[in-house]
């Protein structure tokens, strides 16, 4: 299939990402949600992103607008209906998803893949809420998405040999690296990423360290660039919980019950960057 028009659902962090990466490789895109006031944070963030390209000289100002020019909003997911591919990338809700994946089924073609990016939830269950489950596949892409090299790319139980072909080959075109995995909670990245974030803030919880001193642990003893709660907090403590809770409740497994400050943060609105405050003020 020649793919020319991508679809991607969700304008948040990974949405307008993934669609900022789908333009910059030529391709044209339609960015959808369900209000307008988010299309525009969206496209506001992808300007914002292109613009810090250009100051470090990774792209000049011609190159920023073609790429803002191939973006286009939409509220209706009707307006996907052309689309070759269309990359899911809605909050971690298994509900939410397959409201979405059912109303995607209805507009877009029969040889339209259907992609996500979910974080957690099993690619077998999306893949069978769907008609012609074989197109549906896992695009796991990181945050930042322009920024980071890995896509994880999730066989369903149902996904073909074409669709996975295509999506491998779409993602060395969109200049990432790839890697297939089999279906299971959490992935590879998650299963082992999740746990050790659960456990610095485990570590936090029972006054072992401050947070700064555990994140510098792990960055200068352990050589990660960012420590596990800063990173946490860019992900979104919301994000990290339901992950632990999908864990949870998958593997029956006591080893990934989620932290009780992480639990409260989290009821406390206090979910990390996106909201000022998390493990760590902004």
């Amino acid at each position: 299939m020649t793919m020319h028009t991508i679809g991607v659902v969700g304008a948040g962090t990974m949405g307008n990402g993934i669609a900022q990466v789908f333009a910059q490789a030529g391709f044209n895109v339609i960015m959808a949600d369900i209000g307008q006031q988010a299309l525009d944070r969206g496209l506001a963030s992808i300007s914002n992103s292109l613009s810090r390209l250009v100051k470090k000289g990774q792209f000049n100002d011609n190159e920023a607008v073609a790429t803002l020019s191939r973006i286009r909003g939409s509220t209706l997911l009707a307006e996907l209906a052309d689309c070759q591919l269309v990359v899911e990338a809605a909050t971690e809700n298994a509900e939410i998803k397959e409201k979405i994946f059912r109303e995607l089924a209805a507009v877009v073609r029969p040889d339209c893949i259907l992609a996500s990016n979910t974080s957690s939830i099993s690619l077998t269950t999306i893949a069978a809420w769907v008609p012609q489950p074989e197109r549906v596949i896992g695009m796991h892409f990181m945050n930042p998405v322009p920024v980071m090299q890995l896509v994880e790319i999730i066989r369903a139980l149902q996904t073909s040999d074409d669709t996975h072909t295509a999506i491998h080959a779409l993602s060395l075109q969109l200049g990432k690296t790839p890697v297939t995995v089999k279906d299971g909670p959490g992935f590879v990245s998650n299963r082992v990423l999740m746990p050790m974030i659960n456990e610095a803030a485990f570590v936090l919880y029972e006054n072992l360290a401050s947070a700064e001193d555990i994140d510098t642990v792990m960055k200068l003893g352990m050589n990660h660039p960012i420590g596990p709660l800063q990173l946490a907090d860019l992900i979104g403590l919301d994000t990290c919980l339901a992950i632990m809770d999908i864990l949870y409740r998958e593997f029956r497994d006591s080893k990934y019950r989620a932290c009780p400050l992480l639990v409260q943060l989290v009821a406390a609105g206090q979910l990390g960057r996106k909201s000022g405050k998390g493990f760590y003020h902004y």
